[in-house]
């Protein structure tokens, strides 16, 4: 029965292609002959006002024009009519006219003035003059059907009696060929036949009509193309004329053929009629099995035939559609058949060859119409460039998952860079490649590189490859001169930096206090990760140095300066935790002292190290640093002390432990001095003002807590309480050692002319009488009175002495150079001292 309907829609086709081509060719007729007939009534129209002016113009329609075409000659009846005597002045010349005598009347009226405008006219397109519109030419007006026919009966004997005979003819012979259908006096075999003559009849007719009307025949050539689809089908499922094999040939052979006539006809539409049918032929031919390997591999056929097609059109509908209809196909197989399926046996690694085969035709099949046609990408091909990407690693993903146990989706997201990496290589040599496309691919080199890291490898050695990765992705971007390889070096540099703080969090956040798993000194994840950190970022900031523009700041100078201090609080932290993990086994007890003075020494290898350093802003943030820690004496390190001193006097601890707070001492010394020198190296006034007065406040304070120490270990006894010796050392101590420390300030500072000097010790001797006065007098004991006062009061004379000694010594430098005088070199002794 679906035969028989196939048949029907033929013949219909068939009559609807004769009275179209009819209607055509009619319509056409007649256009032009109403054509003829306006331009005869506007040449007459132009003609008789030029020549005969005495005339009575004929009447007009309002559409013809009113204005004449001047340059050329006039319109005028078969019998007046002669060009040949039309003569046009050259503009150069000044011609007199002769008598009328010896001058036809007509081209006398006709000829223009000696002027230039009418041979301009001829060979350029007519200026209007000023104050006349331009020439506008009317509008075409579509006869209507009496003027078209005006004799109605010669119309309908002519015209429509053959066109109504021939569709009642039709119909006669498609009910014909019903009826010989249902008596069976045409087998299985002549229908299928007949589907195939009619087929090939209606793609022969569209090929003799595909220069007339080209739309038309490619509508003629689909229906043709569907009839051959749908009877391959018939024949194979309903009259088991063929084979699957050969059904399945069939429909490849008709594939094909439709591909090379829509290249033939250049008609999208063939393509998609060639597309569908292509898609639906599996189904047509399906006995229910489920053969995925033929199944698939007509599909890769298909797109590889599309692929072709892409090469020599652009037409994106074409790969949007194949790449919609295989997306569906091959997700809903993979879906239900391979990954919710229960049974023994799954092909995962069939799976895997389709998916990578579509993957690569599809990528192929985006980027080789670019290349033919060298033009830009639009924001379609690149989604779906993307999309096939990301969706064909998804898929790996999954698929890999159920392989060896997950251990090769590593290599497997590193392939898709490589693979991705060779298209960018090959296209990167061709200057006339779409840079865009480029640059997107060697972004998702640089994506799918740098994931290979995380998904392959474990704990620290994600953050040692993405190290490698960020120089070797700056070295790259230095000779490519590729700016998107260096913005990825960036990100990766970002990345690693989070990798290195789990794999300490993992490290020894896991076996800080397990005694039990002790991990080796040094030679351990962690350290050596942050080693290799500390290493990548100070080769980043060398191959910075031949920049010339900067990614994120104006200047390279702050980038490098940026680099600097991340590799010197990474390279801090690494000992630091190494220390500290190592002294929580080994001395925990002096576990905060020992930080303290790997801090304190480690600063001043910096600061010392810096001190010759071009980036002023650089040693400002260094010394910033060096002042917090500096700071933490007091927060930290000197509770610590006072934890170790008080358990040694109550028998619980070590005289060692105690004792080892010196080096502390000594090394927090040799840190304010190289903080001094980098200063003075500064030579910012501000700076070395600020740094005099911390710097007084930070010895003030670590004398007076050594002081402290110094008494308590001396006369502690067990009549004589802790609290009470600290209380007489903060009355009567503090009172007579920071008027020493005054009295030093004094002098240096009257040996460096530095009058902030002398500030801070007057500041520092007031501070000290008032504490004297409001606070320490009422408890005091007798002998710390005689002492303390006895003590300042000496002190207060001995610096008055000096004040007047030196008063005009002091009063002219300060008056010549106040603020030079701080930052000059203080080692010069004078001979006033």
């Amino acid at each position: 029965m679906f035969l028989e309907t196939v048949i029907f829609i033929v013949v219909i086709i068939l009559l609807i292609t004769v009275l179209q081509l009819k209607k055509s060719l009619t319509e056409k007729l007649d256009f032009l002959y109403l054509k003829i007939e306006q331009l005869s009534k506007q040449l007459e129209k132009t003609g008789f006002q030029e020549i005969k002016t005495e005339t009575k113009p004929e009447k007009e329609k309002p559409d013809i024009l009113q204005e004449p075409f001047k340059p050329f000659t006039p319109y005028a009846p078969k019998d007046v009519f002669k060009p040949e005597a039309v003569v046009i002045p050259e503009p150069e010349q000044q011609i007199v006219p002769e008598p009328a005598a010896t001058v036809p009347e007509e081209i006398a009226t006709a000829k223009p003035e000696p002027k230039t405008e009418p041979v301009a006219a001829i060979t350029a397109p007519v200026q209007p003059r000023s104050g006349i519109p331009p020439f506008v030419p009317p509008p075409v007006k579509k006869p209507s059907f009496s003027e078209r026919n005006p004799d109605l009966e010669k119309f309908i004997g002519e015209n429509l009696f053959n066109k109504i005979g021939i569709v009642i003819l039709v119909l006669g012979m498609g009910f014909f060929l019903k009826y010989a259908i249902d008596k069976d006096w045409i087998n299985e075999i002549g229908r299928t036949s007949i589907g195939f003559v009619c087929g090939g009849i209606l793609i022969a007719l569209a090929h003799k009509l595909r220069k007339s009307f080209s739309t038309f025949s490619s509508v003629l050539v689909g229906g043709g193309i569907a009839i051959l689809y749908f009877t391959v089908t018939i024949g194979f499922h309903q009259y088991q004329l063929f084979s699957q094999t050969m059904a399945f040939i069939l429909t490849i052979l008709i594939t094909g053929f439709t591909v090379l006539l829509a290249i033939s006809y250049n008609r999208k539409e063939l393509a998609l009629f060639a597309i569908l049918g292509g898609f639906g032929a599996p189904f047509m031919v399906s006995t229910g099995e489920g053969n995925y390997i033929v199944l698939f591999t007509y599909i890769l056929t298909l797109n590889i035939g599309m692929l072709v097609l892409a090469y020599y059109k652009k037409w994106p509908v074409i790969n949007i559609v194949c790449y919609l209809f295989t997306l569906i196909l091959f997700g809903g197989w993979l879906l239900s058949k391979v990954l919710e399926n229960d049974s023994k046996v799954i092909p995962y690694a069939g799976a895997l060859i389709f998916a990578s085969l579509f993957y690569l035709v599809f990528l192929i099949m985006n980027i080789i119409n670019n290349i033919k046609e060298k033009t830009e990408f639009n924001a379609l091909e690149i989604g779906i460039l993307l999309s096939n990407t990301f969706l064909y690693y998804t898929a790996g993903m999954l698929i890999l998952s159920h392989l060896g146990g997950g251990d090769y989706r590593g290599l497997f997201t590193a392939l898709i860079g490589v693979v991705n990496l060779a298209f960018a290589y090959a296209l990167y040599k061709n200057d006339k490649i779409d840079r865009n496309l480029i640059y997107l691919l060697i972004g998702l080199v640089l994506t799918f590189i740098s994931l290979a890291a995380p998904v392959q490898l474990k704990g620290n050695q994600i953050t040692l490859f993405w190290a490698a990765e960020s120089v070797l992705l700056l070295w790259l971007s230095q000779k490519s001169g590729i700016t998107l390889i260096k913005q990825s070096s960036v990100i990766v540099l970002v990345l690693m930096a989070i990798s290195l703080v789990m794999d300490w969090q993992q490290v020894y956040g896991s076996s800080i206090y397990n005694t039990s798993n002790r991990l080796p000194i040094l030679i351990n994840k962690g350290f050596i990760t942050g080693l290799v950190v500390v290493i990548a970022l100070t080769l980043y900031s060398g191959l910075l140095r031949s920049e010339i523009k900067s990614i994120l700041f104006r200047e390279v100078k702050t980038s490098r300066t940026i680099l600097a201090i991340a590799a010197i609080v990474i390279g801090y932290l690494v000992i630091a935790l190494e220390l500290n993990q190592q002294a929580c086994n080994y001395f925990p007890l002096i576990r905060i002292l020992a930080l303290a003075c790997y801090s304190y020494l480690f600063l001043c290898i910096l600061l010392v190290a810096i001190r010759n350093a071009e980036t002023e802003e650089f040693k400002f943030v260094v010394g910033t640093l060096a002042a917090v820690c500096l700071f933490c004496y007091i927060l930290l390190f000197n509770p610590e002390t006072i934890a170790l001193r008080n358990s040694y006097l109550e028998k619980t601890g070590s005289l060692n432990n105690y004792l080892f707070h010196y080096l502390m001492v000594v090394l927090i010394g040799c840190t304010i001095y190289s903080l001094y020198k980098t200063e003075k190296r500064i030579g910012a006034v501000a700076g070395m003002v600020a740094f005099q007065w911390f710097s007084a406040f930070m010895i003030l304070y670590v004398a007076s807590a050594e002081l402290d120490h110094l008494l308590v270990m001396s006369q502690y006894t067990k009549s004589r309480s802790i609290a009470a010796i600290l209380d007489n050392s903060h009355k009567t101590g503090f009172a007579i050692l920071w008027g020493c420390f005054a009295l030093l300030c004094i002098y240096i500072g009257m040996k460096w002319k530095s009058k902030n000097i002398r500030i801070i010790s007057i500041t520092l001797l007031a501070l000290t009488l008032l504490k004297l006065f409001i606070f320490d007098l009422r408890g005091l004991s007798e002998g710390g009175k005689i002492a303390a006062f006895i003590s300042l009061g000496i002190l207060l004379l001995v610096i008055s002495f000096m004040y007047q000694r030196l008063k005009n010594l002091l009063l002219a430098s300060d008056t010549e150079t106040p603020a030079a005088t701080d930052i000059a070199d203080k080692d010069e002794t004078h001979d006033e001292l």
